[in-house]
């Protein structure tokens, strides 16, 4: 094998391990055989790094099937191949056995172990950064072999990486499709149940039943509907926001509507579930478009609840829609202690929001702070924006823009068009 020197392989500026290699040309097989141990000490101490999910595994966790891993590696490199295999592995079409490998298996543990996927696809960076800085420094002279060795090992790396990627992510779907089913459905039906039948006592008197409640059966009865349907809000929110937060988006459904009538409708509902506050609404302009009118009426739902949640009592609320050349301008106005600016940046974040002194002393008022991140996941999805001003001298203002027609579908339907002419 030759006269050997010393390998040193640092890693964020630290030496993390020296070892004999050889001075002359080693297959990258059997140079990885070889040292084993090193790089899949290399490993552990990189995967330590991956905070916070490392933080309380073992080093047996941390490894988790970088054995297997380096074993499939050397077998792959090893391994007779065509040029026409070469091909199809290089375009992710390599068949695959029907046991889960060990590239699969480490998704799956990293996934339930709470690394994110772009920390798991780190590992797999590093490993081959490491043992190729580490091979290199050992191979003096490298031959035509070691260029195919090289070749291969990347080859064997990136399917590796590939199925990784692929199964921690059908894994993922597969956890949000079951918290969207147990939320939906699990949780959904009997809270309609109790809903319903909480309701169905709050109408005895109507429906030509004899009255038999009493005022503090009515109470409690009145007391239950009312927190079903707070939790039944919780359960829609919760849903919405898995939609748009694991990548499925609000569905939209755009039709050929009228904003001015949306928002009217909406603040005379909000007039009669809050009749002690002033909600004034006014209209400029023209606000016709396509939009889903479902979701916007979400769109001003959330921003008037929240001014009226936020707003002082004795204050109007403003709700303003205007029609400008290519977009419809919405805009809510309250007066009330303002937002931060450091509390502004996280705003529109899920879980993130104000609270008030009413929440701080009734955990019954307390929501999940969902409201505005789905306004703006709605509001962007139609390929508008939205953002907000707040200080004590103007109030807050929250603002949202809806263009009239996709930024998108411009070139799409500007396309179409000229294909038409």
């Amino acid at each position: 094998m030759g006269e050997s020197a010393k390998i040193t392989l640092v890693w964020d500026g630290k030496e993390r391990r020296t070892f004999n290699g050889p001075q002359q040309s080693i297959g990258l097989a059997n140079f990885i055989q070889e040292n084993i141990r090193p790089i899949v000490r290399e490993w552990e101490i990189f995967a330590e790094t991956l905070k916070p999910a490392s933080n309380d595994m073992t080093p047996r966790a941390l490894r988790n099937h970088i054995h297997q891993i380096l074993e499939f590696i050397i077998n792959d490199i090893r391994s007779s191949q065509t040029r026409a295999e070469q091909v199809r592995k290089s375009h992710g079409e390599k068949e695959k056995g029907p046991a889960p490998s060990a590239a699969e298996t480490h998704a799956a543990l990293r996934l339930a172990g709470g690394f994110d996927i772009d920390q798991m696809v780190s590992e797999w960076r590093a490993l081959r950064a490491s043992v190729v800085k580490l091979w290199s420094a050992s191979n003096i002279k490298m031959t035509n072999a070691d260029v195919i060795d090289l070749t291969r090992f990347n080859e064997s790396i990136d399917q590796e990486l590939a199925e990784s990627v692929s199964h921690y992510t059908k894994k993922s779907n597969f956890s949000k499709d079951l918290f969207m089913g147990v939320l939906g459905h699990d949780i959904g039906a009997p809270l309609n149940a109790i809903s319903m039948c909480a309701q169905l006592l709050l109408n005895i008197g109507s429906i030509g039943m004899p009255q038999t409640l009493s005022e503090g059966q009515r109470m409690l009865a009145s007391q239950i509907f009312e927190s079903a349907s707070r939790i039944s809000k919780i359960v829609s929110d919760l849903l919405e926001a898995a939609r748009a937060r694991f990548g499925a988006g609000l569905p939209i459904i755009r039709s050929p509507m009228d904003m001015a009538f949306i928002g009217r409708k909406l603040v005379d509902e909000m007039r009669v579930a809050h009749p002690k506050h002033s909600i004034l609404f006014a209209i400029s302009g023209d606000a016709k478009g396509e939009w889903d009118k479902a979701r916007i009426g979400q769109v001003f739902s959330n921003l008037i609840g929240n001014a009226l949640q936020y707003g002082f009592k004795d204050t109007p609320i403003n709700v303003t829609v205007k029609g400008m050349a290519e977009e419809v301008i919405l805009s809510v106005h309250n007066e009330g202690v303002p937002i931060s600016p450091e509390k502004i940046e996280t705003l529109f974040d899920s879980f993130h929001r104000a609270v008030t002194t009413e929440e701080e002393t009734d955990p019954t008022q307390i929501n999940l702070g969902l409201g505005l991140y789905i306004t703006k996941d709605i509001i962007v999805s139609h390929g508008g924006t939205i953002g907000v001003t707040s200080s004590e001298e103007n109030g807050t203002t929250f603002t949202a823009r809806f263009p009239r027609i996709h930024k998108g579908e411009v070139g799409l339907i500007g396309m179409v068009k000229n294909l038409l002419q």
